[in-house]
């Protein structure tokens, strides 16, 4: 009792800046509180009950970094919490969309990529964190202001990178967000220099996108479906092989979502939409010319 107590005088605190002389402090411990306890979310294994959840406890970081700007741990909560959320419970269910409300399917796409372009916010004051004149240095010259950066920043690297490509993914049709694309491979082009276990191989981009998938995989230890499923969607798709793109997605949907608690939540999520993808095989891979003809225009009788 006494620790819920203590807990509950720190929102207290936190919620009253002009009440409260020790307010920084709360939240600061408030914020410490709320930046780890992503593990709660990531072992869920009712991805409506996480959905439904996600928008207040992001809102509330937002509500806390508003009084305290500068606390590394919240930003990149933020940065990462809003991607995942804008991709998992805002893209996904807009894709799933098209075929039945394709202008409803189009207003949840811009709500993700506007949710993609606050988290990518979020990162980049991560990143400027300590250094003055990062910001403008870094529309200049990106890659001069990444050399600033160091392992600590990987993260933040990460989520900016990967919110903001998701969000040109969602708006090809705004050249000034396509623009920013430069930008995006800078990010990442750092996030690989500082941790080369991200990949960066040279060579076939599909035979590169292959090595990082048997690597994903390997180092989920087989117990993830995100990579069976970017495959799919990546590379077994570009290329027009149906076959590739049913191993891959079969290969999400073996895994076993409660052989590790700690990705339950992505693994429900991704074994979602590899069934998705499964039964919209026809619409985004055709079948072979012979499955597609009539059986009386190959010369067989109805």
């Amino acid at each position: 009792m006494q620790g819920i107590r203590s807990c509950i005088t720190l929102v207290i605190c936190a919620t009253m800046a002009s009440g409260c002389s020790i307010n920084r402090l709360a939240v600061d411990k408030v914020g410490d509180a709320l930046a780890g306890g992503g593990g709660t979310y990531a072992t869920d294994d009712d991805p409506e009950l996480v959905g439904a959840a996600l928008p207040f406890g992001l809102k509330l970081i937002e509500s806390l970094l508003a009084q305290s700007p500068e606390h590394r741990g919240m930003l990149s909560a933020a940065a990462s919490g809003y991607t995942q959320y804008a991709y998992g419970f805002v893209q996904l269910p807009a894709e799933r969309l098209e075929q039945t409300d394709l202008q409803r399917s189009w207003m949840e796409k811009d709500r993700a990529r506007r949710l993609y372009l606050r988290a990518r916010d979020y990162g980049l004051r991560g990143l400027a964190l300590g250094r003055p004149g990062f910001a403008q240095q870094f529309r200049e010259d990106p890659a001069a202001a990444l050399r600033q950066t160091d392992r600590r920043d990987v993260e933040f690297l990460y989520w900016t990178a990967a919110s903001w490509g998701a969000a040109i993914g969602l708006a090809k049709d705004d050249p000034s967000l396509v623009s920013d694309l430069p930008r995006v491979e800078a990010l990442a082009d750092r996030a690989l220099a500082l941790d080369p276990g991200f990949g960066g191989e040279e060579g076939d981009p599909a035979e590169r996108a292959g090595v990082h998938y048997r690597a994903a995989v390997e180092l989920s230890g087989g117990l993830a479906a995100a990579p069976h499923v970017a495959y799919a969607e990546s590379v077994c798709r570009a290329r027009e092989d149906r076959q590739c793109f049913r191993e891959a997605l079969d290969s999400a949907l073996a895994i076993d979502i409660d052989a590790n608690p700690s990705s339950r939540l992505a693994n429900t999520l991704m074994q979602r939409r590899a069934r998705w993808l499964l039964d919209d095989i026809d619409r985004l891979i055709l079948p072979p010319l012979d499955e597609r003809l009539e059986p009386d225009a190959k010369g067989v009788a109805p």
